[in-house]
Parts: C-alpha cells; structure tokens; sequence
C-alpha cells in the first residue's frame, strides 16, 4: 500500500468494504482522483469475515450432508470425517483470494489505498494513523465518503471469551467443534451458523425473541423455515427473552424467560447472533454537523450527509444490512457527486435478501401482510418444490416459491423462496420488479425445461389459477 503523504484528493472515501472499495473504483472510472483509506482488510467484514467465508463455510457443511445422501443417488461412501483445519483454512484461503483480488482491481483503476484509520479533522481534512507504524499524517479531500461498516451487537454480561461465547468471528475459526452450540437470534446470520454446525453433527439450539425464525421474512415462508430447521434436527425456542448467562469450565448455561416462565438450557458454547451496531465511533462526527440517529448516521436519497461534501453509505445508514446494498449506494453516492443525470435511488423493498442456510432462503418486494396492508386487493401464487422436475431429480423436494400480485394493475409486488438455489433464483424477480413487469409478462417468458426456475413460471401462473402442475 501507498506510504501516506500530505496530498489532495477529489474524493476520500473511508472504509474498504463492499461499499468503499466500489465507490472508490466507479469514482475513479468517473475520472476522480480517489484515495481509499482502510485499517484493515480490504474487501472488509463482508469479504473477510462474513459474507464470502461463510459461504465456503456452508458449502463444506452442505457437501458433507449429501456424502451421507449417498446411497440414495446410488453411490456408496464411507469414512466420511471431518477435518475442521481444512475447512477453515478453505474459507480464509478464498477470503485472502478475493481481498488480493480487490487489490488489484484498486490498482488497475488508479485508486490510492492507506492501511490506516481515518477520521474527519475538518474542512475536508482526514487524519490517518497508520494500521502498522501508528505514524500520524493528513489527507485533504473536495469530497468524502464514510463506509466503516459496523460490528456484531453485544448483550450486556455475554461479552465473547473466545471459549464460551462467540460472535461471528470465533464462529468462523473454532479451535474445536463443540459437541453442543446454542444461537441467540435466528436472522439470517445466525440461521446460517445453525445450519452449518448443525450439519456438522452439533447438537444445535437457537433462541428468537419473536415469534418465528427468520422473523423479517414473509410469515408463510418464515412458518416453513422454522419446520425445515426443526426437521433437520436444529432445536428452536421462540418468543424467548434472554435473561441471565452463568459459565463454568466445561458448559455455559442461559437461562430463558418464555410465556411468563424462567428455563434453563446448556451447551459447550454460545453464538451471538442478534444484528450489528454501525461503526460511528472515532470518526470525528463532532467536528460536523452530520446526525446521527440511533447509532445510524442520517443521509437523503442520495446518501448525502447534513455536510453536503461528505457521503455516508453501508451498514452506517441502517437497514438493510446487506453488502449488495452497499455497493449500490456507493455508486449513487458517487454519481450524485458528480451530478449525472437520471439518477435512480434505492428502494429498499427491490433489495433481495438472500439466507444461505441449508435449506436457503430468499425474498423481494412486500411480503403478503404488507401487500394487503398497501394494496387491499392481491392475488398469491404458490409452487411446491415437491411437484419440480429438476427439483425432484436432485433430491431437494422441500420448499415453495411465492408470488405477489396487486389484483388491478398485475404488478408485482413480491416474490418469497424457501429451497435449494433460490439464492440464485431470486434475481429473476428482481429484474422483474426493476422493469415493472405484470403478470401477463411473466406468463409469456419461456423458462427453460427442466430447471428449478420453472417454478417461478408457476408460481405466477398459479396466482391467477392457471398453473399448470399442480
């Protein structure tokens, strides 16, 4: 990286994250002189220490749950084990992979990157320290762009040991594989801590506050979670508050408050698991007139701050916590800045969500209670995996595709997954909602034989009962 020095820039933005190093690279394609400041990994938590690493995580998780399948697709197999080391390793290997990667993209694009902390000293003015030397300089900069991210909320007396209670980061590096794991939330990242260590033979318990798991989801689809998870052996207490935590050398035990009762439950080790806390903190805010709101600072449609030079993008901007959401606002940070035309703003509803837990989930748009509230008159469609081709030729028959439509007008409103792949199925609707497509357009798209998106297809055919296979 870069040897920092006094120098000007047009743009500074601070944080390399999903959403930094993308306004980073499309200010410079812009013709900006740009700098990047990050003080530790590029790519940030969700390339390093979420997103990517969980994913390979998953999928060493998932291939192990089909080697003991075997036998039904007509293969044999035997002393299938674990080795933990390697699993892990895989995933830090592909992190590290793709954290060059960004590296190199920066490069290309004649961005200037400091490893260092950065933190607003007014007048467009940024001081560094430098993450290695802690030697101190200064950047200036025309504009800036704060995308620090955000790190894992903590419960008052369950502060991570590394032994007993973990966050997602002990999570993705065990020392060992504990015989038992209990979750406190079931979002989507502690559903997928669920799965994987549940698919790993530990004996699995999770604990919502609310009423059913993955609670921001559609409530059909968040019912058929909950009794897929269960089914596959993860134990879930729902509407249970978190009152106490007591540790003792080889268990921790929480106790649980549920319907007016106190409980108990033990395991080897705890995961939180209930959401993030941006990172607003020694950024030297004071010295401006940017708000902050419930730890989120406060910006337009434009992601412009109350300092009009100074944009604020990611996870420090509130929900959705999502990394391709980031990266989008860093763009129409940057393109605002330079004043384009036609600029398209972000409506969070059109964001898919994406769970990849086994099985996965994923969504767009209004969910139906939503739908109903806004639209008074809607038409749903359904799909069951059970009644897929594809899907029955490689042995996931669990799971439903869910379309919404406003009755009158035939737009579409929302679509909900729950099944193998629907990760990758979910930005055909998203592309549908983006064109304003209706239901006449999408029965007349020819999706192709056999494939598991043919249930996307049906899934609209059957909201306005013509579905074909079923």
């Amino acid at each position: 990286m870069t040897k920092m020095n006094m120098e000007q820039f047009d743009l500074v933005v601070i944080g390399g994250g999903p959403g930094g190093y993308v306004a980073a690279i499309r200010a410079s394609q812009l013709g900006l002189k740009t700098a990047l400041v990050e003080r530790a990994h590029l790519g940030g938590i969700c390339l390093n220490w979420g997103c990517i690493p969980t994913k390979t995580l998953l999928r060493s998780a998932e291939i192990y749950h089909l080697m003991h399948r075997a036998d039904e697709f007509g293969l044999s197999a035997s002393n299938i084990g674990i080795n933990l080391e390697k699993i892990i390793d895989r995933s830090r290997h592909v992190a590290k992979q793709l954290s060059t990667g960004i590296q190199h993209l920066l490069k290309k694009n004649k961005v200037t990157v400091f490893e260092a902390h950065g933190k607003l000293a007014g007048s467009g003015l940024i001081d560094l320290e430098d993450s290695k030397t802690k030697e101190k300089s200064q950047l200036k900069a025309k504009n800036i762009i704060l995308a620090t991210g955000a790190r894992a909320r903590i419960l008052p007396g369950f502060e991570p040991d590394e032994d007993k209670v973990w966050t997602y980061k002990e999570a993705m590096t065990p020392k060992r594989l504990p015989k038992s794991m209990i979750i406190i939330g079931s979002g989507a990242i502690g559903i997928e801590f669920a799965s994987f260590y549940n698919d790993l033979g530990v004996k699995v318990q999770v604990i919502e506050a609310l009423e059913r798991v993955v609670p921001s989801e559609d409530h059909e689809i968040s019912d058929i979670a909950g009794k897929l998870f269960q089914k596959n052996g993860i134990k879930i207490h729902l509407s249970s508050k978190v009152t106490k935590i007591i540790k003792s050398a080889k268990e921790v035990e929480i106790f649980i408050e549920h319907a007016g009762k106190e409980t108990s439950i033990k395991a080897e080790v705890v995961v939180l698991a209930i959401g993030i806390v941006a990172n607003t903190e020694n950024l030297g805010l004071e010295k401006t007139k940017i708000k902050v709101d419930k730890n989120n600072i406060v910006a337009n449609q434009f992601l412009q701050t109350d300092e009009p030079s100074i944009y604020a993008i990611g996870d420090l901007v509130g929900t959705p916590w999502l990394a391709h959401k980031a990266s989008h606002e860093g763009i129409l940070a940057v393109e605002h800045m330079m004043k384009l035309p036609n600029l398209h703003t972000i409506d969070p509803m059109n964001i898919p969500k994406c769970t990849y837990a086994r099985p996965q989930i994923a969504s767009i748009g209004l969910n139906e209670k939503q739908a109903l509230e806004k639209h008074k008159k809607i038409k749903v469609g359904r799909f069951p995996f059970m009644a897929n081709g594809k899907a029955i030729a490689m042995g996931e028959t669990d799971g439903m595709v869910k379309t919404i439509f406003d009755e009158q007008t035939g737009a579409l409103l929302g679509a909900h997954m729950i099944g193998a792949e629907v990760t990758e199925l979910i930005q055909g609707f998203a592309i549908a909602i983006g064109l304003e497509t209706t239901e006449e357009d999408l029965m007349r798209t020819i999706f192709p034989h056999p494939t598991l998106s043919e249930m996307m297809h049906e899934s609209v055919l059957s909201a306005y009962g013509r579905a074909i296979h079923i």
